[in-house]
């Protein structure tokens, strides 16, 4: 019998924190879980109005809580994590997926005691969260591309009425939405009629001539199609200018992460950029420069909005990952081994929802059409295992160069597309010599032809 205890007191596992509370978030009821030696009743509910979450967070300070665990269900859990970081709490939120409940009946109020014991043993891993002003920043960005999706269906309503009144301007016109399309739906709108008054707005820049957009102009003008049109333009004008409003608090927030930056201030190095249209309407580059410290859009595919939005994700020294490999297994672009005796069972990536790792999926695509030594990478691997899989290695490659540039101030340098098949062909000539080496052949070179 002494024997038996003693092997299980050795099996015992001593506590992480000692004074940790649970929380499992919903949208009506929130129910909250301590320690059994912290109260005499451990599990209480509590609604979700914010003098409940109060009352919540007094009870949590009569326990002695210091530490509080929650899951990231949906929004539900914004209003109390904050709360509870007010009031000087420590605020761990963890992935759903890493709190799996045990075999057996599941209740909110057994979820809340399995979330207090995992997280009292230390056996719960906090996710990512950014805070200050780099949080901030990141909630303008995702609401500056929420509005650009709103606006961009009322492109398709403008198109749509377009087509009713057969103009086809939008075949005419590589964007409705650039100069010489939105001059001439603004002045179908006003009124105008005349197919040859509508293609003098032609801007010279505009690949197609004068006379195509006029013979693309003769349509049938209807009373109903022109209201539908009138309309898509006024809501499309009123999204463009809440995008202006956020590009106005967007460029104020980086200023302030600036002055509070020990990163000296300078400007980044002359490199000629295409604008795009989606682009907000301040120095990109500049300001990420003067931020950063180092120009991240050296590194192909990383144009100076989608850097932004990186940074607005991630933040901006990236000092959470000890590496690059934590980085990009956090994004879920390297490979998930699933290993069981001895044998790989499975290395696909994970599924993931990160918009940081959609967004170097697209830069991934964008340098495949490249002639760069990235370009040549993932038309190589495109060819040989597909194009999912090459956009995945590739935006990993760009992860990494990013990881670099940020934290260690790396510079990057483009050998070329040509580079980047020289080595590889020699990587392959020099894996077949050694092969053949070990097989006891010697290659020979094979002559030119005369």
């Amino acid at each position: 019998m002494s024997r038996t205890k003693k092997s299980r007191s050795r099996r015992d596992i001593s506590p992480t924190h000692l004074n940790a509370a649970a929380i499992d978030i919903g949208a009506t009821m929130h129910v909250a879980a301590v320690g059994p030696d912290q109260a005499s009743e451990p599990v209480r509910s509590f609604g979700t109005f914010t003098g409940d979450l109060h009352r919540l967070a007094d009870w949590f300070t009569t326990c002695g809580v210091r530490t509080v665990v929650m899951e990231s269900t949906g929004v539900y859990w914004i209003p109390v994590f904050e709360i509870l970081d007010q009031r000087g709490f420590e605020v761990i939120v963890v992935n759903a997926r890493d709190a799996k409940h045990v075999p057996g009946r599941k209740t909110d109020i057994s979820d809340a005691q399995w979330l207090q014991r995992l997280h009292e043993y230390g056996l719960l891993r906090a996710s990512f969260r950014l805070k200050g002003e780099v949080a901030v920043m990141r909630a303008y960005l995702r609401q500056r591309e929420r509005l650009l999706d709103y606006a961009a269906s009322h492109i398709q309503h403008m198109q749509k009425a377009l087509t009713q009144m057969n103009l086809q301007l939008h075949h005419v016109v590589a964007d409705i939405t650039g100069v010489t399309g939105m001059a001439i739906i603004r002045a179908i709108v006003a009124g105008e009629r005349d197919p040859m008054v509508l293609a003098s707005y032609r801007d010279p820049r505009c690949h197609a001539s004068a006379e195509t957009i006029r013979h693309a102009l003769v349509g049938n003008d209807r009373e109903e199609h022109i209201f539908a049109l009138t309309q898509a333009l006024e809501l499309y004008d009123v999204y463009q200018a809440k995008v202006a409003l956020c590009d106005v608090r967007i460029e104020a927030v980086l200023k302030r992460l600036r002055q509070v930056s020990s990163t000296p201030v300078g400007t980044p190095p002359v490199r000629t950029t295409q604008k795009q249209s989606n682009d907000p309407a301040f120095d990109v580059r500049a300001a990420l420069y003067g931020l950063l410290g180092c120009d991240v859009t050296q590194i192909h595919g990383l144009g100076p909005y989608l850097t932004l939005k990186l940074v607005g994700e991630c933040g901006t020294n990236l000092s959470a990952w000890p590496s690059a490999k934590h980085f990009t297994s956090w994004l879920c672009l390297s490979p998930s081994n699933k290993i069981s005796g001895g044998k790989v069972l499975s290395s696909r990536t994970r599924r993931s929802g990160s918009r940081a790792a959609a967004l170097l999926r697209l830069a991934a695509v964008a340098v495949g059409r490249t002639q760069t030594a990235l370009g040549a990478f993932y038309r190589r691997l495109s060819a040989r295992v597909g194009k999912a899989k090459a956009v995945t290695a590739t935006a990993r490659k760009i992860a990494v160069l990013f990881y670099n540039a940020l934290r260690h101030g790396m510079e990057y340098s483009d050998p070329g597309a040509s580079h980047y098949e020289d080595n590889y062909r020699r990587r392959i000539l020099t894996n077949l010599e050694r092969r053949a080496k070990s097989l006891g052949y010697v290659l020979q070179p094979t002559p030119m032809p005369a």
